[in-house]
């Protein structure tokens, strides 16, 4: 049977796709800070993985037309967004890390001047959207309280409010979870859950947990090159009978960085393990189920 191709498939069943065709982002001063990356991203959460510097942000802001790519191509529904930046600029939701100084004014207007400078016109139209967000995202109690009042957990909710008004197509989020306390961890991660079975959610992070607990796809970046893609289930069948781990003195720790592939190190209970990848078991070292954190680290220390 001959395979559809994508964009009729997304007609089809109302799906939504991002296509990123070996795609090169190099600054004015010689930094390249996108390397030929190429990912196929539909409805659901796309956790991006990286360290700090990975080239995260440089691509997040070349997605949504921030700045042009000095090679390769972005499509999104078809539509040519390298060309056309305006197209995802309409169908684009935001949850910044940070929104910064929030004015004095309650969470409901604050939404209204949002959905104004979003194009949403019509005053019932805005009203009932807002009020259905606010809904959504438990916050209807609070809509005539003042957001720079909310607490962490409560600002992320109103965060996710903004970013759907308008019904976006497309969400990005940018360390979403980053100062929140495990329960309003746990809730906003349902909600960006909830959210991605019609949209495409592009979850932005170095936090290993929120990837795998929400993410049905995932890659790994660093220094501007996708290193790893695909599900993270299948990135850690991978690692099978590889990962291998042991206690050892910190004055070891030099000797066995020169003889063996350490990919991390912790301490538990005050007693410093080593965890290193191997097709082999190594002498004197445990077996380890793999994990995705295993994953991580194991990317991060192959050569680019």
């Amino acid at each position: 049977m001959e395979t559809l191709p994508v964009i009729l498939l997304s007609k089809l069943y109302n799906m939504n796709t991002l296509s990123i065709n070996h795609l090169s982002l190099t600054y004015k001063n010689g930094f390249q800070a996108i390397k030929n990356i190429s990912l196929e991203i539909g409805n659901g959460m796309f956790g991006l993985l990286g360290p700090n510097g990975a080239g995260k942000s440089s691509l997040m802001k070349t997605l949504v037309g921030l700045q042009k790519p000095t090679s390769g191509h972005i499509m999104f529904n078809g539509t040519d967004v390298s060309e056309n930046p305006d197209y995802i600029k309409q169908n684009l939701g935001f949850l910044p890390q940070d929104f910064g100084v929030y004015p004095k004014i309650s969470a409901f207007d604050l939404l209204e001047h949002i959905a104004i400078l979003k194009g949403i016109k019509d005053r019932s139209e805005r009203k009932n959207q807002i009020l259905s967000l606010l809904e959504k995202v438990n916050l209807s109690d609070f809509r005539n309280k003042e957001v720079h009042t909310f607490s962490g957990g409560m600002k992320q909710r109103f965060g996710v409010a903004q970013a759907l008004l308008g019904n976006p197509k497309i969400i990005i989020v940018d360390e979403p979870t980053a100062g929140l306390d495990p329960e309003e961890r746990n809730r906003f991660n349902t909600l960006l859950n909830d959210i991605s079975k019609e949209v495409i959610v592009i979850l932005s992070t170095h936090l290993v947990e929120d990837v795998r607990n929400l993410c049905s796809e995932m890659a790994i970046m660093n220094k501007g090159e996708v290193l790893k893609k695909g599900k993270p289930n299948d990135l850690i069948a991978e690692l099978d009978q590889k990962i291998w781990s042991k206690s050892i003195d910190k004055t070891e720790l030099d000797s066995y960085q020169s003889a063996y592939q350490i990919i991390s190190q912790q301490l538990i209970e005050r007693e410093l393990y080593i965890t290193t990848f191997s097709e082999e078991k190594p002498k004197d070292f445990n077996p380890v189920n793999p994990l995705l954190e295993h994953v991580y680290f194991h990317s991060l220390t192959q050569k680019i």
